[in-house]
């Protein structure tokens, strides 16, 4: 595109040169022909009036007297009534501009000037012209050059954004170059780089929750299927069955939230639910796995509690606070509930060594986390809460306290006066 460029703008100054170049040197030809004719005629009026200025004195006209007194400088024939013609200056050879003139007295007078000095005039005139028409295509090139890698550098700069967006790149530029239409190409190009690596990591994200969101579902679920393998008593068959339904339901419902989430982690479907029947089923799912660690789970606060929110959503994050105490915390944990004005409050605490002071401020950071885990289950059931309209905080770092705080629906008999009968 550059040799294009540089190649078109000197072909248009080409052709402009060419055309205003043959009619320039056109028509200073036939100005410096025109003077030079001019020039011959006039010095043969001015050799006609020395001649009337003698005569009319009566004076002698000889070749010396004239090449002497009338300042003549190019070659002349002189004709005088009753005298033989003669010649001063030197007779010019090839092409020659003549000039007759006659006088009052009958005298006549030819001047004659060679052809070459008008040659040599034109000579010098296409000289000038060349030169400039040298400079105009010099600095037509220098400004081809500059303009082409105006236009070029960009173009190359954004093939290489394409690129780089193509091979998994997304990072944006945010480059302009002062062409508007370049400008709005790179300005697409950024917004499509932000777009993507949106998608990206949208996507990244979604890998990741769902790992680490499926995990627990799955192990219970396989805990349940060798309960059902490993015994032939009817009763526990179907009880254990029962239990594993459970678990696909919940699994089916984490992978509903974790695909809602990367659709939107605004959009939820809350409802006003029961939380008692969320902390049952939670401490029921993880009894065993504490069970075989020596530890125990178990609950306090004020029972009968109604929430808004989604209770698949609030029964995975309070598995992640759960499996957080079971993997970093140590001793009891204890589930406690409470009301803060219009709130229903889920506490979550353990007798371990707490959250470090380094990671206080950042523990719901994705990736961040004080030992050899993931990193995710905290940030994951902060989003989860923040999408029912809840939110998830670090009350205290030692004991280590995580509170789950949703809004509250106050219960019928709550509200109401009891009947008196």
């Amino acid at each position: 595109m550059r040799r294009r460029l540089i190649n078109s703008t000197l072909a248009v100054v080409l052709v402009v040169i060419g055309v205003f170049g043959i009619s320039l040197v056109l028509v200073e030809t036939r100005t410096i022909t025109s003077t030079a004719e001019q020039s011959v005629e006039a010095e043969a009026v001015q050799l006609v009036s020395f001649l009337d200025s003698k005569l009319v004195e009566q004076q002698e006209v000889t070749p010396q007297i004239v090449e002497e007194q009338s300042r003549i400088e190019r070659y002349a024939v002189i004709e005088l009534s009753g005298q033989k013609p003669f010649a001063v200056g030197k007779k010019p050879s090839g092409r020659v501009i003549r000039a007759e003139v006659s006088g009052e007295h009958g005298q006549s007078v030819t001047v004659e000037e060679p052809y070459s000095a008008v040659y040599e005039e034109v000579g010098r005139t296409l000289l000038i012209i060349g030169a400039v028409a040298l400079l105009a295509v010099v600095a037509a090139v220098v400004l081809a050059v500059r303009q082409a890698d105006r236009l070029a550098s960009p173009l190359t700069d954004l093939a290489e954004t394409a690129e780089r967006l193509g091979s998994g790149d997304p990072r944006p530029r945010h480059r302009r170059y002062g062409v508007p239409e370049l400008d709005r190409v790179a300005d697409v190009l950024d917004s499509s780089a932000e777009r993507i690596a949106r998608m990206l990591t949208a996507e990244r994200r979604l890998a990741a929750d769902a790992s680490h969101q499926l995990r627990t579902p799955l192990t219970a679920l396989s805990m349940r299927l060798e309960e059902i393998s490993a015994t032939d008593d009817p009763e526990t068959v179907k009880e254990e069955a029962s239990i594993a339904l459970t678990q696909v339901e919940r699994l089916t419902d984490v992978v509903e939230r974790l695909l809602t989430n990367a659709r939107d982690p605004r959009e939820g479907s809350a409802l006003a639910f029961d939380l008692d029947e969320v902390v049952k089923q939670q401490i029921e799912e993880w009894r065993p796995a504490y069970r075989s660690a020596g530890r125990a789970v178990v609950r306090s606060g004020r029972p009968g509690m109604r929430a808004v929110g989604t209770p698949g959503a609030v029964a995975q994050v309070l598995a992640a606070l759960i499996e957080n105490s079971l993997m970093h915390g140590g001793g009891t944990v204890a589930i406690r509930t409470r009301v803060v004005g219009n709130q229903a409050v889920i506490e979550v605490t353990d007798e371990g060594p707490g959250v470090p002071a380094d990671l206080g401020a950042r523990i719901f950071e994705r990736t961040i986390s004080g030992r050899n885990s993931t990193g995710i289950g905290l940030a994951v059931a902060r989003d989860l809460a923040e999408a029912d309209g809840g939110r998830l905080e670090l009350l205290q770092q030692h004991p280590p306290v995580f509170a789950l705080f949703l809004s509250r629906v106050a219960r019928k008999q709550e509200d109401e006066p009891p009947t008196v009968r």
